[in-house]
C-alpha cells in the first residue's frame, strides 16, 4: 500500500503535469503546510517558471498581473483556511476583467471538516459567482488514473480561457503525511493538450444591420480597455477612415500610441466635452464601442447621448451601465472592424471629422497637470505602464496626449479597486519586463507589501503623494461638513523608508524638472526604483 505522503505527491505531478500539457507557463505559490504535495510538484516541474511570495493577497494580484501580461492561465497556490480568502479581491478583479486565473486551494481531508480542526474552514464554493466554475475534488486515492488529471487539468484551462475568460477554483483535501516518504522521480509531462478557442466572427446579418443603421448617419468610435492585439489598432484604423469618424480612445485601449494611423484617434475629448456648446456640435446619432466602458463621466454622458448603441463584445457578458444598448454584437474586435471595411458602409457626412479635428486642436484641459508628459516623455520604445485607480487614471486620460512610440497601458478595471495595484504592476514587470507605475499615495499605502516583488526587476513606482485621497475633492462629498475626515483623509506619509525597507532606490521630486531627472536616472540605471512627486 502506498503511503499518503507518496500518494499526495504522485497525484498533485499528474495534476501539475496535465496543466503543463494544455499550455500553464507560470505558477505562484504562497507558503503553507497543507499544499505541500502540490508546491512540491510545481517547484520540480521543470516546464514552469514558479514565483514565491508570502502574502497571499500579493500573490493573487501577482498572478493577475502575469496573466494580463501574458494573456494565459496563470496557477495560484495555497494551503487551507484564510490563504485562499486573501485571494478574494483580486478573484474579484480577474472576473470583472476577464483575466484567466486557476485558482488551487489546499485544505484538509473530509472528515476533519466541522469538528473544530485547525485551520480548516469550508472553502467547497468559496468564490461564488466570482468564479466560472469550481471543482472541490476528493483526498488522492489508491490506484488513481493520471489520465482523470491531466483531462481535468486540460478543462480547467480552457474553462479559465474560453468562451469567457476568469477565474476557475480547484479545492484540493489532502491527508497527512504530506511529504513522500522516498525519492521520486520527475513526472512525464504527457503530449500536449491541444485545445483550440475559435475565433468569433461576425455574421453578415450583423454587418448587413450595423451598415444600415449608421449609413451616411454621424457617429463616433468608442475604444475603452482592451486585451493587446497586434492587428486591432491597425483593423481600427481603417474603419475610422472608411467612415470618415472620429475614434475616442481611453489609455487602456492601447490606440493612442504606436505606429498605427492616428490621425483620427482624439484623446482631449475630457476638455472640449466640458463645454456644453462643444459637446452639442459633436453630438452623434450612433456610437460603436469596443472595450469596457469609458472611465470618465463626461464621456459616459456623450455616449449615453447616442440613439443607436453599438457594442462589439467578444466575451459572453452585458457591457451597458447606462441600459442604452441597442445592438449588441459577439464578435471579435479585429474581425469584426476588418468584415464591416469589407463591406464598405456609407460614410459619415462631409466636414464631421473635421469637426473633432477642430475640437481637438481648440481643447484646453481645466487643469494644468504637467507630470503625466513628463513620464511618458522618458519611457523608452515599447516600455509598459501600469495606471493606478482613482485620480492617476482619470488624469491619465485627459492629459496623456498621443504619438508614434509604442507603450503598453495595463490597469485594473474590472472592479476598479486600489488594493494590489502594485503586486499587479509587478505581475505586468515579470512577463513584460520595464514596467512604469503610476500611483497615488492611498494605492501605494494599500499595497505597501507588493514592494517585496520588485527585487530584481525594472519597474519605476512614481507615487504621487497629494496627501490623501485626491479623486475626493472632484466629487459630491467634498461639500459635506465631514469630508476632511470621512473622505478626503489626509495622509502624512513619507515614503522613502518603505523603498529602503523593501530594496527599492528612492527619489522625491518637488516639482517636474525633479521627476524628469530622476525618471531619467532610474530608467538608465535599470533596478527597482520608487519616485515619491509631492503635490500636496
Amino acid at each position: 500500500m502506498t503511503d499518503n505522503g507518496t500518494l499526495n505527491f504522485l497525484w498533485s505531478q499528474a495534476m501539475v503535469a496535465g496543466f503543463v500539457a494544455a499550455g500553464v507557463r507560470r505558477a505562484v505559490i504562497s507558503p503553507g503546510s497543507r499544499s505541500t504535495p502540490l508546491a512540491l510538484a510545481l517547484l520540480r516541474q521543470s516546464g514552469l517558471i514558479c514565483d514565491v511570495t508570502v502574502d497571499e493577497r500579493s500573490a493573487a494580484f501577482f498572478a493577475l498581473g502575469i496573466a494580463k501580461a501574458g494573456q494565459r492561465p496563470v496557477l495560484l497556490l495555497a494551503t487551507s483556511g484564510t490563504a485562499p480568502a486573501n485571494w478574494m479581491p483580486a478573484v474579484m478583479e480577474a472576473n470583472q476583467a476577464c483575466v484567466p486565473l486557476i485558482l488551487i486551494s489546499a485544505d484538509r481531508p473530509p472528515e476533519l471538516q466541522g469538528c473544530g480542526a485547525n485551520q480548516t474552514v469550508d472553502q467547497v464554493n468559496l468564490f461564488g459567482v466570482q468564479v466560472r466554475a469550481s471543482h472541490a475534488l476528493g483526498a488522492p486515492h489508491e490506484g488513481f488514473d493520471p489520465a482523470y488529471l491531466h483531462r481535468l487539468a486540460a478543462r480547467v484551462c480552457e474553462q479559465a480561457s474560453w468562451p469567457h475568460p476568469g477565474p476557475v477554483h480547484i479545492n484540493q483535501p489532502f491527508r497527512e503525511p504530506l511529504i513522500p516518504q522516498e525519492s521520486l522521480p520527475a513526472s512525464d509531462v504527457p503530449a500536449e493538450i491541444y485545445i483550440r478557442q475559435p475565433l468569433l466572427r461576425p455574421t453578415p446579418e450583423d454587418i448587413q444591420e450595423v451598415c444600415r443603421v449608421i449609413a451616411g448617419r454621424p457617429g463616433v468610435i468608442v475604444c475603452g480597455e482592451l486585451p493587446e492585439s497586434p492587428d486591432f489598432p491597425l483593423a481600427i484604423s481603417a474603419l475610422a477612415a472608411q467612415l470618415d469618424c472620429p475614434i475616442l480612445a481611453e489609455p487602456m485601449s492601447n490606440l493612442r500610441f504606436g505606429p498605427h494611423d492616428l490621425s483620427h484617434v482624439a484623446e482631449r475629448y475630457n476638455a472640449w466635452l466640458s463645454d456644453s456648446a462643444s459637446a452639442a456640435r459633436a453630438s452623434p446619432a450612433w456610437v460603436l464601442r469596443f472595450g469596457a466602458y469609458p472611465v470618465t463621466r463626461n464621456l459616459q454622458n456623450y455616449v449615453a447621448s447616442a440613439s443607436v448603441q453599438i457594442v462589439v463584445e467578444p466575451w459572453p457578458r452585458w457591457s451597458d451601465p447606462a441600459q442604452r444598448v441597442t445592438h449588441m454584437l459577439r464578435s471579435d474586435p479585429t474581425a469584426f472592424c476588418a468584415a464591416l471595411v469589407a463591406s464598405s458602409p456609407l460614410p459619415c457626412p462631409a466636414g464631421w471629422q473635421l469637426t473633432f479635428v477642430e475640437l481637438e486642436e481648440s481643447a484646453q484641459p481645466a487643469e494644468k497637470v504637467e507630470h503625466i508628459a513628463a513620464i511618458l516623455d522618458q519611457l523608452p520604445e515599447n516600455h509598459a505602464v501600469f495606471v493606478g485607480n482613482s485620480l492617476a487614471i482619470r488624469q491619465l486620460d485627459t492629459h496623456s496626449g498621443s504619438g508614434n512610440k509604442a507603450l503598453h497601458f495595463y490597469g485594473n478595471r474590472g472592479a476598479s479597486g486600489i488594493d494590489g495595484n502594485i503586486s499587479t504592476a509587478m505581475g505586468i514587470a515579470a512577463e513584460h519586463g520595464q514596467v512604469l507605475a503610476l500611483l497615488g499615495d492611498l494605492t501605494t499605502q494599500h499595497d505597501i507589501g507588493g514592494l517585496a516583488l520588485a527585487q530584481g526587476r525594472d519597474v519605476v513606482i512614481v507615487t504621487v503623494n497629494n496627501a490623501g485621497g485626491g479623486i475626493f475633492d472632484l466629487l459630491p462629498q467634498s461639500s459635506l461638513p465631514e469630508f476632511e475626515k470621512g473622505w478626503r483623509t489626509p495622509q502624512q506619509i513619507n515614503f522613502e523608508h518603505a523603498a529602503l525597507c523593501f530594496g527599492l532606490s528612492y527619489a522625491r521630486a518637488e516639482n517636474t524638472e525633479d521627476l524628469r531627472s530622476a525618471l531619467y536616472a532610474a530608467i538608465n540605471k535599470g533596478g527597482p526604483h520608487l519616485i515619491e512627486l509631492m503635490l500636496a
